[in-house]
């Protein structure tokens, strides 16, 4: 930072003052003390890069005046203590993600760093508590970012249920404006087919798009540990000292890890990211394909008996065996809520029947105003 616009200075060394003074007030509320210990460290980083500023500023004869906290700050600090850390994180990270982008694109590297670090460590405490977190609740988080098993379950569930009550009042409005059994047929297997490749596809693009970021978030936590490993020694300490190891033993740990580059990035990626390097959210076809199945194992339900009968039989019968698909997927949701079969299953039965019942009387009033 040798030639700087005193005008950009002054406004970064407010949001540097800034940051420190909220980030005190959350070391002076948060109840656990490896946590509140945490907050003070990132006081601590937001109060260096203001003395950096502050010797800029003065190196170039730059008047600075008295700092006061900016009206967000103040307004921020208020709701943190009256309603708590949680109520104002949000806020505070996407200020630290702009602080962050803001001084890449200044090149003050070392800015960034501490900027982006001071996100990731955000994200692991709002993904908790709404107030902060505790240092087993946050030694648990790993533990969620494997459960893709539970995860595919419920995919499965849920993309074979929006198969099936999307399909069934597609099939039921086009019943209801009485057209032939074979063009119920034609729609419902286009309606299958365009349902589950838009599902595939949507899926994919999900998937593609997080392996991307995560590819990216990699390659720039590499050139962070190869550039600056102090700053990455100093981001696992904070994440262990969060979760209830004494300073001295997060801060050796972090040395002892960041030693090691065979392990040092796979160990970063999953502590500061949360993210399986080898994996990176999975492979995007296999997540494509199996929603494509899915959602078209749940949308054939209804078809089918179209193939074996016409007229009201076949209506009839695609409601009895949509019935018991929607009560087998409700009856299959309650793995996640917890709630009985019965009501689970019934639930899901009244409201797949209630939207297959308003798309046929649409398609009824159209048929009899288009027919007449």
């Amino acid at each position: 930072m040798t030639a700087i616009d005193p005008r950009a200075a002054l406004a970064s060394l407010q949001k540097e003052l800034d940051g420190a003074a909220l980030y005190a007030v959350f070391a002076e509320l948060e109840p656990d003390p490896k946590l509140s210990a945490v907050y003070g460290r990132m006081a601590a980083t937001e109060t260096r890069h203001a003395e950096r500023w502050r010797s800029e500023l003065e190196a170039a004869g730059v008047a600075v005046p008295a700092h006061r906290p900016s009206t967000r700050t103040r307004v921020l600090i208020w709701l943190a203590r009256r309603f708590g850390i949680g109520m104002v994180l949000p806020s505070v990270m996407s200020a630290e993600a702009a602080d962050s982008r803001g001084y890449q694109a200044a090149s003050v590297d070392p800015f960034a760093a501490d900027e982006r670090s001071h996100g990731r460590m955000l994200q692991h405490i709002r993904t908790t508590t709404a107030g902060g977190m505790a240092g087993e609740t946050l030694a648990r988080l790993e533990g969620r970012h494997r459960s893709a098993g539970g995860n595919a379950l419920r995919a499965a569930v849920l993309g074979a249920n929006d198969g099936l009550v999307s399909n069934l009042s597609l099939v039921m409005g086009v019943a209801g404006a009485e057209l032939a059994g074979g063009a119920i047929l034609v729609t419902g297997f286009a309606g299958l087919l365009a349902g589950a490749i838009s599902m595939a596809l949507g899926e994919w693009l999900s998937v593609q798009s997080a392996r991307e970021l995560y590819a990216s978030q990699l390659a720039t936590e590499k050139a962070e540990l190869a550039s600056d490993p102090e700053e990455e020694v100093e981001e696992l300490a904070l994440i262990y000292q969060a979760r209830g190891l004494p300073d001295d033993q997060a801060l050796a740990l972090a040395r002892r890890i960041v030693a090691d580059p065979s392990s040092a990035l796979e160990t970063l990626a999953r502590e500061e990211l949360g993210i399986d390097p080898e994996e990176l959210g999975g492979s995007a076809w296999e997540a494509a394909i199996t929603s494509f199945v899915l959602f078209a194992v749940g949308a054939i339900i209804p078809v089918v008996p179209f193939v074996v009968y016409s007229g009201g039989t076949a209506v009839a019968v695609s409601i009895a065996v949509s019935t018991v698909g929607l009560f087998a997927i409700g009856a299959a949701i309650t793995l996640f809520t917890g709630r009985t079969v019965l009501f689970s299953g019934m639930r899901q039965v009244l409201f797949g029947l209630a939207a297959a019942a308003v798309t046929y009387g649409i398609g009824w009033l159209v048929g009899v105003n288009v027919g007449g």
